[in-house]
């Protein structure tokens, strides 16, 4: 397969992979529904927040074939095979996690994708270079196909990935193989997205650029549409954080963008210095770098947040890092949690859910209507309680800020089969 054909195979969806057939292929195919035909299963009274429609207020959802069928004020209940009432609870289409390590027994930080649903109401993530090219086949053929969770991956540059954690992956350079991950990249473009790389000091100790670098080139040589998630924080000088963001082309991912961590000899070296955005934080900004949150244990500082949304740099897409020991953490990094922290530096809950479902579906780029509740698009779905009240949030540097409200998971449905109540007879996912 040429690159040109790679491209054109990745632009039109291409097979999604071991975790799933692309349901919103099905669409235009979808057979009508008869008179007498019923949903699979209908939802009832469902506070519907969907900011890719511009759509909110009470709504009731048919889902027919793992797909959104029918959105309307009222669907009479005799219409669904099994319903399920929503009981003006919030609705969102599914919450995507564009950053989570989700590669358990392979990674050493990984949790079960599924364990998450629970805490999280996701229904797609994203492994954030749990796999380097030696590990990855593992993950995608005994990983991907034993859970409901919708799983994409970047590839880190480190052929183990995070195998050997907590020793640090790229004191070593010669872990970063550009070869090695440009190929995997290739054999695994309908469900790899691109490159991973971790820039920090702890973990690359003092070669610079360089695995930046590797990683660019890996992206470039494997010939597919591929982005770059580069993890910051505490990297090991104020230079070196400026020539990273000049590196970083648009579509790449700028992941925990708001962390205050400082480098080895305690300096902090991040995108905001001395309380100042760096020029080119806000240049890579503008050019299209998408700025992830990546809360996880030690990566989201409400310092750093507050001067950077002031500043110009606000979030693109909200994401939890969580993996088995940020999600031990004090600051909580689930999904919802870290919404609902955004919720009170500011942004409107259609913003937040944008967030966590529309802007990482098009970081994904890989499935038609995914991050969506357009008719013909996958029925995923999360329900959440908005509850109202005084809230304690802390960032993971100890600072604390009050809340009037947090998002609290209620409920998870993926491709039109939910969690819990009420069951499918017979019980299958895609």
């Amino acid at each position: 397969m040429t690159p040109h054909d790679r491209r054109d195979f990745i632009r039109l969806g291409g097979l999604y992979g071991a975790a799933a057939l692309l349901p919103a292929l099905a669409g235009p195919a979808r057979a009508a529904m008869a008179p007498g035909d019923k949903f699979d299963l209908l939802v009832r009274r469902a506070n519907l927040v969907d900011p890719s429609q511009n759509l909110s207020g009470l709504y009731d959802i048919g889902i027919r074939h793992g797909l959104i069928e029918a959105i309307a004020p009222v669907i009479p209940a005799e219409r669904g095979s099994r319903v399920m009432d929503a009981g003006g609870k919030l609705v969102t289409p599914g919450l995507i996690d564009l950053h989570a390590h989700t590669y358990p027994f392979g990674s050493a930080i990984g949790i079960p994708a599924d364990e998450l649903v629970a805490h999280q109401c996701t229904t797609t993530v994203v492994s954030a270079g749990d796999a380097g090219a030696n590990n990855i086949a593992a993950w995608r053929r005994f990983i991907v196909p034993g859970g409901r969770t919708r799983q994409f991956a970047f590839i880190h540059i480190a052929v183990a990935g995070l195998a050997g954690f907590p020793v640090p992956e790229l004191y070593n350079i010669d872990y970063a193989q550009v070869e090695a991950t440009a190929r995997a990249i290739a054999e695994n473009a309908d469900i790899v997205l691109g490159v991973k790389v971790r820039m920090s000091e702890n973990v690359i100790a003092r070669h610079g650029a360089e695995p930046l670098k590797r990683a660019l080139l890996a992206c470039e040589r494997s010939g597919v549409p591929a982005r770059l998630m580069c993890h910051i924080g505490g990297v090991s000088d104020r230079a070196l954080m400026s020539q990273i963001l000049d590196l970083l082309r648009p579509g790449d991912i700028l992941t925990h963008a708001y962390s205050g961590a400082p480098n080895l000899a305690g300096e902090f070296t991040n995108v905001v210095q001395d309380g100042r955005l760096l020029p080119a934080a806000l240049a890579a900004k503008q050019r299209g770098v998408v700025f992830d949150v990546g809360h996880g244990g030690g990566s989201f500082d409400y310092t750093v947040a507050e001067a950077a949304i002031a500043q110009g740099c606000p979030p693109d897409t909200i994401s939890s890092d969580v993996h088995v020991f940020s999600a031990n953490t004090p600051g909580i990094p689930y999904l919802p949690w870290v919404m609902s922290k955004f919720l009170h530096l500011g942004f409107s809950l259609p913003q937040v859910v944008a967030m966590a479902t529309q802007a990482p579906a098009r970081a994904i780029g890989r499935m038609p209507k995914l991050g969506t509740l357009q008719v013909g698009a996958p029925a995923d779905l999360s329900i959440l309680e908005l509850v109202e009240g005084p809230v304690t949030f802390v960032d993971t540097r100890n600072n604390q800020r009050e809340g009037r409200a947090h998002l609290r998971p209620a409920g998870t449905i993926t491709g039109g089969v939910a969690y819990g109540r009420p069951y499918q007879a017979p019980f299958s996912v895609r």
